[in-house]
């Protein structure tokens, strides 16, 4: 359709006026269009033609809106690094509409009732970070947040030195956050609570609207998506970096793009960000923060369903977590077969992996070519014994297994992606972009969308990281 054929709604207007503060975004200095997701503008029915126009530069930007759009922020609480705080809130992101069931916000409008004494604002490094993550975690088959679009602008904006203004249009099936629960069983408003709980049933569990203990079942089916999602996460090796309550998503999204990494070599302690003094949010310890924000998410519901039966639902996670993880590893390595020491076995996979700091990434994509040689496995590590030592136990396992080579191959291939966005990759991006030249960063989209294909062009992407880029840490802000 064309921009003036489109009509927005807002459902999320319809719950109590608490539950957010209407705010017109505030349009950035002489924008322009960095890149723009032809998939997303499909999924919204806009005619790729209007993405070129000047007109979509102004809707991105917050100085035209679509029929129909009636902008506001949301309000949430939320635990930040296991400390709650009751009023937290979009501080940089406006709520502009929904199309086709995605609600569209402007991530970088300028300041909302929630902004905290920040300025509302988004730098060109943070936006092409979200903007390029999520679109890399949706062709990982990750459930997770998209973008439309990207701008920049000559907008100044001040962090640590001065940058430029950037607006990321994203667009998800939800923006209800655990903290949004948080926020209103803190203030004992249980009825905003409930209509919250209802809205977010009929937005993304609709197949329990009319069935009875809904309200226990939504809280089972969000331990079900959290878990899947945490697997899925360890499997791939990315890092969230900051699973605070406020960023964790009620539908199971990955949701909010700051610190976060995808592990270089492989370390089950690796930090990515700098603010995590403690760990808190390591790699290794992401499925347990996952546990840690169900119970908090289970506390807020606890007006509308009893406790006992919350933390009968919440007993399951580990469960569930496992068997996921196991079912996703088991893949990664070309195994169909379960059997009961698998978790000691892939224990036994990551230990040796840690032990010789083998990238994580290359290490699975050259497995799955594996057929006996172990040469260009062994070429991962300085030492060869311990990955000997693991390709003897695999081996055995793939005897007893008898599937034929080219099928293991084929099934890793297409588990195990040759290319994730790391780091120093994104940074490329964003160091040529500040200078104006977004190459990179359409480079790095044609990845984002098809990070199983060999991509010759690209092959520079597919090796270890370089020494002086492993494992930097980031700041929220990024």
């Amino acid at each position: 359709m064309k921009f003036n054929e489109i009509k927005l709604t807002n459902p999320y207007l319809n719950l109590p006026q608490e539950c957010y503060d209407r705010v017109e975004p505030s349009p950035l200095v002489k924008p322009f269009l960095i890149h723009a997701n032809k998939a997303v503008a499909k999924l919204l029915d806009m005619d790729e033609e209007e993405l070129t126009t000047k007109v979509f530069v102004n809707f991105v930007n917050g100085a035209f809106l679509l029929q129909g759009s009636d902008t506001f922020a949301m309000c949430y609480a939320g635990h930040q690094f296991g400390h709650f705080v009751p009023r937290l809130g979009d501080g940089r992101a406006i709520n502009i509409g929904t199309v086709n069931g995605l609600h569209m916000q402007l991530k970088g409008a300028g300041e909302t009732k929630y902004s905290r004494s920040g300025d509302g604002r988004a730098v060109l490094r943070s936006s092409i970070r979200e903007y390029l993550m999520s679109e890399a975690m949706y062709g990982l088959g990750i459930e997770t947040t998209r973008a439309l679009a990207i701008i920049g602008s000559e907008h100044k904006v001040y962090r640590e030195n001065w940058e430029k203004g950037s607006i990321v249009l994203r667009v998800s099936p939800s923006w209800v956050r655990f903290g949004t629960f948080e926020y209103f069983a803190h203030k004992k408003k249980f009825k905003e609570l409930e209509a919250l709980a209802d809205y977010t049933i009929e937005e993304s569990y609709p197949y329990l609207v009319n069935v009875s203990d809904k309200y226990l079942k939504l809280f089972t089916e969000v331990v079900k998506k959290t878990a899947k999602l945490m697997a899925q996460w360890q499997a791939v090796g990315f890092q969230h970096g900051v699973m605070n309550t406020d960023n964790m998503s009620i539908a199971g999204l990955t949701l909010d793009y700051g610190p976060y990494a995808f592990l270089d070599e492989y370390d089950f302690n690796n930090i990515c960000n700098h603010t995590d003094q403690h760990g808190r949010y390591s790699f290794g310890n992401q499925p347990n923060i996952g546990h840690w924000n169900l119970q908090a998410l289970m506390v807020a519901l606890s007006s509308l369903v009893h406790r006992d039966k919350l933390q009968k639902v919440l007993e399951q996670y580990a469960n569930l977590y496992t068997s996921k993880y196991l079912e996703l590893m088991r893949k990664k390595l070309g195994l169909k077969e379960e059997k009961e020491n698998d978790l000691d076995f892939f224990k036994h996979l990551l230990g040796t992996l840690q032990t010789l700091s083998v990238d994580y990434t290359l290490f699975f994509r050259t497995l799955s070519r594996y057929n006996g040689d172990r040469t260009s496995l062994l070429k991962l590590g300085l030492y060869h014994q311990p990955m000997n030592d693991w390709l003897d136990v695999y081996d055995k396992r793939l005897k007893e297994e008898s599937v034929p080579f080219i099928d293991r191959s084929m099934q890793m291939l297409k588990t195990n992606p040759k290319y994730v966005l790391k780091n120093y990759m994104l940074q490329e991006a964003i160091d040529k972009a500040q200078k104006g030249d977004f190459s990179v960063v359409d480079d790095l989209f044609q990845i984002a969308q098809d990070p199983y294909s060999e991509h010759p062009q690209f092959e520079r992407w597919a090796g270890v990281t370089p020494e002086e880029f492993k494992n930097r840490k980031l700041s929220c802000s990024s």
